[in-house]
């Protein structure tokens, strides 16, 4: 780590957290850590677990030792088969200077190997700029002997690289331009000039995904896998990157950040991860009511639903790397219940629109107000009102019973909204005990106007959306 223009001493600094709500501390995995300038080496003080100051002056060089092995995409990994990091967890920052650029030199590059990042603008050979820390943060690096295709017939350009074995990569990139296609006619065009989609495919590869401004990275063994992840990772460049809550903002690396917020960030986001699937045609509207109703049966089988609430669970994502916080009687899951809160407050918004409006035109309403002008929204302050705008009416009881509340959810009414049923089955087996199953069903004898909201829900509304030239 080069520092140009030191005047007396200099603080550098590890982030504590990046890509996970967890304190990781990723100071833990430096070692050996020297500084000099052109009269020769420096003195060094560790100041606390991921702070070092140096006294000095003129161009300061730095030089740690920084240990990673693990699958990515929430973690960093050096091999024999590739490297794939995310920068915060191996690169310093001055905490004075974070917002000046940034040039990252990749030295020693195998040969047959490549390296791709989405964010960071390439000048020469392997050498990389970016405008300052954060987003260099934001851009995960891949080198390896990876594939490449690139999206056709998609505004961008969008490109997937792989590494390990993808079976079909033709047919994953048929279906990656449905997803693309769907959710950029939803939310009215590209906020990007260029897009990556980074995929681990093999059985040591993990599984799951990290957005990031301009790209992800998904790690999965299987297409249905890629795919579904590719939707709910593809939509975060609204939804959290661009429509981002002001209680994540600036990023502190050194301590936890409260937020209220996720159960939207994430938990809407896996919501248009299925309306994604099912317009598309990639699910079929069976299989998109029988994960509804698994999803019912998750957070009623927890006996923390009926005390943390969505915000409150937004809160304590910090507890989730202790195994006890994960089990029913400790939490529920931001995603689960933001996922059926995207669903309950879509249908409430169409039934008191007569289907005029929906969850679609709340979502491009946030992203015309804080999306593109790049200010952060005020947590459920500017949620609750741009929901309120959408719907003509006060959104207020909705959020207090559901949202900071702990109100059980009115399934039977709120999905009556669209001609559907739901029934609950009680299944008792030696091994679990009795367990309580959700489906959900179509009601023969639902009105035309139950009709017309389900038809909203299932086919979506994107002609409200302007129109996104192939």
């Amino acid at each position: 780590m080069t520092i140009p223009s030191v005047s007396g001493s200099v603080s550098v600094q590890m982030p504590a957290w990046n890509a996970l709500y967890e304190i990781r501390d990723f100071a833990s995995r430096v070692g050996e850590v020297k500084a000099s300038n052109r009269s020769g080496p420096l003195p060094i003080e560790k100041l606390d677990k991921q702070t070092w100051r140096v006294a000095g002056e003129g161009t300061i060089t730095i030089q740690y030792d920084t240990f990673w092995d693990e699958p990515g995409p929430f973690a960093s990994q050096l091999n024999s088969e590739h490297a794939f990091f995310n920068p915060a967890m191996i690169l310093m920052y001055v905490p004075a200077r974070r917002s000046e650029d940034i040039h990252v030199d990749l030295k020693e590059i195998p040969d047959g190997w490549k390296v791709a990042t989405p964010q960071l603008r390439e000048s020469e050979g392997h050498s990389f700029a970016g405008r300052d820390y954060d987003e260099l943060a934001d851009s995960p690096v891949e080198i390896s002997a990876f594939s490449e295709l690139q999206l056709a017939n998609v505004p961008g350009p969008i490109r997937f690289i792989v590494h390990g074995k993808l079976e079909h990569p033709e047919i994953l990139k048929s279906k990656l331009e449905k997803i693309c296609n769907y959710e950029l006619s939803l939310m009215g065009g590209a906020p990007f000039s260029h897009y990556t989609f980074i995929f681990h495919v093999g059985e040591n590869d993990g599984s799951g995904g990290m957005e990031h401004a301009n790209a992800t990275a998904i790690a999965g063994r299987t297409e249905n896998m890629l795919l579904s992840v590719s939707a709910h990772e593809f939509f975060h460049l609204w939804n959290v990157k661009r429509i981002r809550p002001a209680s994540l903002e600036p990023v502190d690396y050194t301590k936890e950040q409260y937020t209220k917020s996720l159960w939207f960030a994430e938990g809407v986001t896996s919501t248009y991860e299925r309306y994604t699937l099912l317009r598309t045609g990639l699910w079929n509207k069976d299989l998109f009511y029988n994960q509804l109703g698994r999803q019912i049966g998750d957070l009623e089988s927890r006996a923390a639903n009926f005390w943390q609430s969505a915000e409150q669970s937004s809160l304590d994502t910090w507890f989730e790397k202790y195994p006890i916080y994960l089990q029913g009687d400790h939490s529920v899951s931001y995603y689960t219940k933001g996922a059926m809160l995207g669903v309950l407050l879509d249908l409430w918004i169409r039934e008191q629109t007569d289907d005029a409006h929906s969850l679609d035109d709340m979502m491009r309403a946030l992203n015309e107000q804080f999306g593109k002008t790049g200010k952060p929204y005020r947590d459920r302050e500017d949620l609750e009102a741009v929901c309120t705008q959408t719907a003509k009416k006060s959104c207020k009881e909705f959020f207090d019973d559901f949202v900071s509340g702990t109100k059980p959810f009115p399934y039977d009414e709120y999905f009556s909204f669209a001609g559907w049923k739901i029934r609950r089955v009680v299944h008792t087996s030696p091994q679990m005990g009795t367990q309580t199953a959700f489906e959900l069903s179509e009601d023969e004898g639902a009105g035309e106007r139950q009709k017309r909201i389900r038809m909203g829900i299932l086919a979506g509304t994107t002609e409200k959306a302007a129109t996104v030239p192939n």
